[in-house]
């Protein structure tokens, strides 16, 4: 069973941006893109390269690389949720495209620029398709009509695949199927239904001995990160719904006092309301004890 996991961003980037993996990167691309824009050989712009992490300079993790044709890509693996992904995204293609320009060319020379974006929480909202690409498109006949075909976005949300084995059948299966259930994968021991894509077989042989000790280390420093990351959200959560319930309980007593004294003295003043809105359990409390001998709302609030 595969020790080391490749939805970690730094094992990925080390598995799917080395130079001696390219045929991987190539083989998750085409599972990806298009037909017409499956790429035959790739330059990695940013390979790995364990120097640049301890430099610091591999806080982003994402890989870059040129088709022989020219067309770019950014291909990245998030695991933690961000809800504001999808600006990242754009931001990441918009670099690619700047540095296009960097190198000396002209605007007419820009080639296709893809973002993929591999990730391993749900996202788009109101759908269950795992893989959704985004173009742009003529919004007054709801086509492509290529004009603006340099721009291309691809989101894969793996929590969306719930694929067994026996449905298998494209090449982003398997390589779904890789990246979510390798912990289950054995060398020695592939499913029929990944065993014939070579480049599925070299990853599960590749993905727990790619690694020295120093770069174990560092894997499991980037790992322990981003479960205190996990850790200090799911707290948060705890947290928020604790007080949500607590507002919640608190702002459900005070509307049932306001009913009560709108019952007993008619309509209330805004001052009233206002006081309500702000009180806390155990002045409730002590209101509610007076109102049923009040004779108005002073004595309700003043005894």
């Amino acid at each position: 069973m595969c020790k080391i996991n490749p939805r970690v961003d730094f094992a990925f980037k080390k598995l799917f941006g080395s130079e001696e993996n390219k045929d991987l990167l190539m083989s998750l691309i085409n599972a990806i893109v298009s037909e017409q824009d499956h790429v035959v050989e790739v330059q990695l712009k940013n390979p790995y390269n364990l120097a640049d992490y301890r430099a610091g300079k591999m806080s982003i993790l994402d890989i870059k690389a040129r088709s022989d044709d020219g067309r770019w890509f950014n291909v990245e693996m998030q695991i933690s949720e961000d809800y504001y992904f999808d600006k990242r995204a754009i931001y990441y293609w918009a670099k690619l495209v700047t540095e296009q320009l960097s190198e000396g060319k002209m605007f007419k020379e820009l080639k296709k620029t893809i973002s993929i974006s591999i990730l391993d929480f749900n996202f788009i909202p109101k759908t269950t398709e795992m893989h959704n690409c985004y173009k742009i498109i003529n919004t007054a006949t709801g086509k492509d009509d290529r004009l603006h075909d340099i721009f291309e976005l691809h989101y894969v949300e793996l929590k969306k695949f719930t694929k067994n084995y026996d449905q298998v059948t494209t090449a982003l299966d398997r390589w779904s199927t890789f990246l979510t259930k390798a912990h289950h994968l054995n060398k020695g021991d592939v499913p029929k239904e990944l065993a014939d894509d070579l480049a599925i077989v070299k990853a599960i042989e590749a993905v727990d001995r790619m690694f020295d000790e120093e770069e174990r280390q560092v894997y499991e420093t980037r790992m322990q990160a981003l479960a205190d990351v996990e850790s200090k959200i799911a707290s948060a959560e705890e947290i928020g719904m604790k007080i949500g319930m607590k507002i919640g309980i608190q702002q459900g007593a005070a509307d049932l006092f306001k009913r009560q004294l709108r019952h007993r003295f008619g309509e209330l003043p805004e001052s009233v309301e206002q006081r309500l809105d702000v009180a806390t359990p155990a002045e409730l409390e002590l209101w509610s004890e007076r109102i049923l001998d009040a004779k108005n709302l002073e004595d309700v609030f003043n005894g």
